[in-house]
């Protein structure tokens, strides 16, 4: 048994996730009312996913702020500037596209019983209301606005703090990022439950809506890629940006694509800003940091998926309530887990923007696990790819400043 466990895991989580789809589908087609009891694995990874995202997302937006070092050189701030305005700008494309093309999602229960703001007067008041609420009631009860905002505070006024308790912080935060790893790692057995249930219920036609979120999602990142990110590289550099373009994704996204993890592409980008002759007082700082605050990709998946529970719901997003979503998109984004589809687990916090439960909110979640053999992949390999793009970008336009 040891054996055929360590057998399984020494896959790769795609292909297992893979296999779950596959299975659940036959099953559902072939035997459904036989086997009828596996869409508890379904309900059990969604409640595993509703358990751990509201303290995943207090430790590390905790983390995040308290171990942040000022005082470091100046020569970062037009990376950083990219990095933010390239986030954002994909966090609006994803919301434009989303008005576009609506998307509909089939979701379990609770959508009839939800009201939707009215307004956007009410959606800020919603927000203000959630960011002042108790801290543990906030985290009891999934009050995302209420998480991110006490771990801000949180952050900031641990920053002061020694040594010791900030490796405390971030020794808990690994932890909680451990726990989030093994619970994707049962996403193979709890998409099976879904996917049954759901194919079992409303038939094969379920799985053409996920075929239309995967296209919107790509389309959406492919766009990002090769159209906006070249304009935001062109305005800084006054370059001709695809031959740095196509050199990054065929040589970073490609390796991204697969690996799922920006983390694990830093050696990768490291070589390449290399190969480019980059400085590498600076790429040796951008690179790590664009791995985890470089998330234009993620902010398309938030924003996408969102618009998607949102016209599912009924919720009438007019334009400001949409560029609230974008930044909150943009700034979410930005503190994604380190793990495969960590900002999956970010779309209940944007979500809760429009007063939409966390039960509903986890089932798009799930959704989203669903579609990321193909999603997450593709995120991550935009996400990494675009780490060298701007860092090789900021230097062609200091080099142009000096010239």
């Amino acid at each position: 048994m040891k054996r055929l466990f360590e057998k399984w895991n020494s896959i790769n989580l795609v292909n297992r996730i893979i296999v779950g789809i596959i299975i659940g589908v036959i099953l559902a087609l072939t035997i459904p009312e036989t086997v009828s009891g596996i869409t508890i694995l379904g309900t059990l990874f969604v409640s595993a996913l509703k358990a751990v995202a509201p303290v995943l997302v207090f430790v590390l937006v905790i983390n995040a702020i308290a171990s942040h070092v000022g005082g470091k050189a100046t020569n970062m701030k037009m990376i950083l500037a990219l990095y933010g305005v390239a986030t954002l700008a994909a966090g609006f494309v994803a919301v434009m596209v989303s008005f576009i093309f609506p998307t509909t999602l089939t979701l379990k229960t609770g959508v009839e019983d939800l009201t939707p703001p009215s307004g956007i007067f009410e959606v800020f008041e919603t927000l203000l209301f959630n960011i002042v609420t108790n801290p543990v009631s906030a985290i009891m009860n999934a009050n995302y606005l209420g998480i991110l905002a006490w771990a801000v505070v949180l952050g900031v006024a641990l920053k002061a703090s020694n040594a010791t308790t900030k490796s405390v912080i971030a020794n808990l935060s690994d932890a909680i990022t451990k726990v989030v790893q093994w619970i994707i790692n049962l996403a193979p057995f709890g998409i099976l439950g879904i996917v049954f249930e759901t194919v079992s219920t409303t038939g094969i036609s379920a799985l053409g809506e996920y075929l239309r979120l995967i296209l919107i999602l790509v389309g959406t990142m492919i766009f990002v890629a090769l159209v906006v990110n070249p304009l935001i590289v062109f305005a800084v550099a006054r370059r001709n940006p695809y031959p740095l373009i196509f050199t990054s994704i065929k040589e970073s996204g490609i390796t991204a694509f697969f690996t799922r993890s920006s983390a694990a592409n830093i050696p990768v980008n490291m070589a390449l800003a290399e190969k480019l002759k980059l400085d590498k007082d600076t790429y040796a700082v951008s690179i790590p940091l664009g791995a985890n605050i470089n998330m234009g990709g993620a902010a398309i998946t938030i924003s996408v998926l969102t618009m998607a529970t949102a016209h599912t719901v009924g919720v009438e997003v007019n334009f400001l309530t949409a560029v609230i979503l974008m930044v909150l998109a943009a700034v979410s984004a930005a503190g994604a887990s380190g793990v495969a589809g960590g900002s999956l687990l970010l779309i209940p916090l944007a979500c809760s923007l429009f007063g939409i439960s966390d039960d509903i909110a986890m089932q798009v979640v799930a959704i989203g696990f669903i579609i990321g053999v193909i999603q997450d992949s593709c995120e991550t390999a935009l996400n990494s790819s675009t780490d060298i793009v701007f860092t090789a970008a900021a230097e062609y336009a200091k080099e142009r400043k000096q010239n």
